[in-house]
């Protein structure tokens, strides 16, 4: 989905499938994009919609808010026959030259150095209005972070006990062959948030969740920043381990009973 000042774009597609497109960029020269993360297909679109616009108004400022970065998860490449996709999407978006790129939670900090005036929007708004909505008690209950990747990413921002994970993951398939659970656990039927910043299947939190209740845990329950529709066919949203899962629409456009969007960038 993308938007440019509140208006959705008018997007049809010729009989050969390629673009149908209409924006009236007159009467401004200030332009803010959001886009919300469905397709590939959408840069194209947006890469055609910048370049309208420049056409159109030689001092238009444009600034984009896109909450997930596209392809954040290869951020590296460790085989020849693997290609590097974040760093060939930082470079075609770098082309349009926005005066800033806001985005939240980037999966990690290879994106933010590739992408041109980068910024990182704050959301510990978001997770804070999760621990009030399910009562977290920070005398009793812990946060957990499924690795240690995530650990260093929030431990210095959310001031409250946790516990964390450690994985060992098979890098081709990624498939978790084991998880570990690191830190102190008080007394039996403690709750936990478990927090992260991207969701698949959910795999990850499958696995934290049944060793969390293992090790004694009462209700536990999930924040992602950005939850991919692929979550609806994993083990871990049937398997009743968690008890809700809070998100945001940065790339969720599903509907489950027990996923609750907490911020959304599409209205």
């Amino acid at each position: 989905m993308i938007k440019i000042n509140d208006a959705i774009i008018e997007n049809k597609q010729f009989p050969d499938n390629t673009k149908l497109m209409r924006y009236d960029a007159s009467g401004s020269t200030k332009f803010e994009v959001i886009w919300c993360y469905d397709s590939d297909d959408e840069l194209v679109m947006l890469y055609y919609l910048v370049s309208h616009i420049r056409s159109i108004c030689s001092k238009a400022e444009i600034s984009l808010t896109m909450p997930y970065i596209p392809n954040a998860r290869m951020d590296r490449v460790k085989n020849n026959d693997e290609v590097f996709t974040l760093k060939y999407f930082a470079s075609l978006l770098n082309s349009m030259k926005f005066e800033s790129v806001n985005v939240y939670d980037p999966h990690s900090n290879v994106s933010q150095a590739l992408i041109d005036r980068i910024r990182i929007i704050p959301h510990t708004d978001i997770i804070n209005e999760v621990m009030t909505k399910i009562n977290f008690d920070k005398s009793s209950d812990y946060l957990f972070y499924p690795d240690a990747g995530c650990a260093k990413k929030y431990e210095g921002i959310l001031e409250y006990p946790y516990l964390k994970g450690e994985k060992e993951r098979d890098w081709r398939s990624g498939k978790i062959n084991n998880l570990r659970l690191l830190g102190e656990i008080g007394e039996q039927g403690f709750g936990v948030l478990i927090i992260d910043d991207i969701c698949s299947r959910g795999g990850t939190f499958y696995h934290s969740a049944d060793k969390l209740k293992k090790a004694g845990a009462g209700n536990i329950y999930l924040y992602v920043t950005h939850c991919e529709n692929s979550i609806l066919d994993g083990d871990m949203i049937k398997s009743g381990l968690i008890d809700r899962v809070f998100t945001t629409d940065s790339i969720y456009t599903g509907h489950h009973p027990d996923i609750e969007i907490v911020r959304s960038f599409r209205k």
